[in-house]
């Protein structure tokens, strides 16, 4: 799967720092910390027509792991909203929208990798692009277990939404050469533990089962699809999960804001036979989208 280019991007406005500049002109110093290291924090927010979804679950990730990689400073909830809407306001975006929301730990005044070195404050970028769900939900992808390893807490850990993403990124880089959509990561155990770029749940016997959130990211959508499950009555697990469980499942999708909900319908080569003919998939999307007005912030309200 590779996302196509949408014309209508061609000349977005892009928050940066501390105003909206055209797509051309959207770019950071070289001795922003960004670049220097990967040393920030991002969400990944989708608009529906009633507003940003969950804005402010994201926007609670964002200060979770700006504080926990000791930021010395961190823009008012206030002053962020109040990008966010500009930005959609300046390209006229109400809905099929998608915002990689960025924070730097900002400019640094030498090169290097000392926190101390950042002295000008850190660096905003509000990134909307026009942008439907990636994937074909009828379709569904097909994905190959990596041999790139998920960060466990005793290395990075994932609880942190930080943009060192190189582990992802060589995951998806072998998912490409085998010719696939997605790449499934393991933990330093073995266990599953996420696709590259989304969490993975599966359905098996009519219980929803998704690995535990210690060498994963903490999702947003993941976490929303659980309340949702138990308010439904559903039984879910969250315990490790083997690859073995993974090709006997009867259904498995990924979930994240960039996809929503996405089926998996083949792993490693292998077609997932639903042998208790559930649809527990599909009824999970059918809540998730009854979610959109509720939980969506409108325009007016940031």
């Amino acid at each position: 799967m590779l996302q196509q280019f949408d014309p209508r991007n061609k000349n977005i406005k892009v928050w940066v720092g501390h105003r909206l500049v055209e797509r051309t002109d959207a770019k950071v110093s070289v001795f922003d910390s960004s670049v220097q290291g990967g040393d920030a924090v991002w969400e990944g927010m989708r608009v529906y027509q009633k507003g940003v979804f969950c804005l402010e679950r994201h926007l609670d990730r964002l200060e979770d792991s700006a504080r926990a990689m000791a930021f010395e400073s961190i823009p008012t909830r206030s002053s962020i909203k109040s990008a966010i809407k500009a930005t959609l306001e300046a390209n006229g975006m109400t809905k099929d929208t998608h915002i990689r929301l960025t924070l730097t730990r900002g400019e640094k005044i030498t090169s290097g990798m000392d926190p101390r070195l950042n002295q000008s404050g850190p660096t905003l970028i509000v990134l909307a692009e026009w942008k439907p769900p990636v994937y074909d939900n009828e379709s569904g992808i097909r994905i190959m277990t990596s041999a790139i390893r998920r960060n466990s807490p005793m290395h990075v850990d994932s609880k942190i939404h930080h943009n060192n993403l190189i582990n992802n990124i060589l995951a998806k880089i072998q998912a490409n050469h085998a010719g696939v959509d997605s790449a499934l990561m393991l933990d330093n155990l073995g266990f599953i533990s996420e696709m590259n770029g989304t969490n993975i749940f599966l359905v098996k016997n009519g219980t929803l089962l998704t690995p535990t959130a210690d060498a994963c990211l903490h999702g947003i959508t993941r976490g929303l699809v659980i309340e949702l499950a138990q308010a439904n009555g559903m039984a879910v697990e969250e315990r490790n999960i083997s690859l073995t469980e993974l090709y006997a499942a009867d259904e498995a999708f990924g979930t994240g804001s960039m996809g929503e909900l996405t089926p998996i319908v083949e792993v490693d080569g292998r077609v997932l036979v639903n042998r208790s003919q559930s649809n527990l998939t599909a009824q999970l999307i059918q809540w998730f989208e009854g979610e959109h007005e509720k939980l969506s912030t409108p325009l007016t309200n940031l």
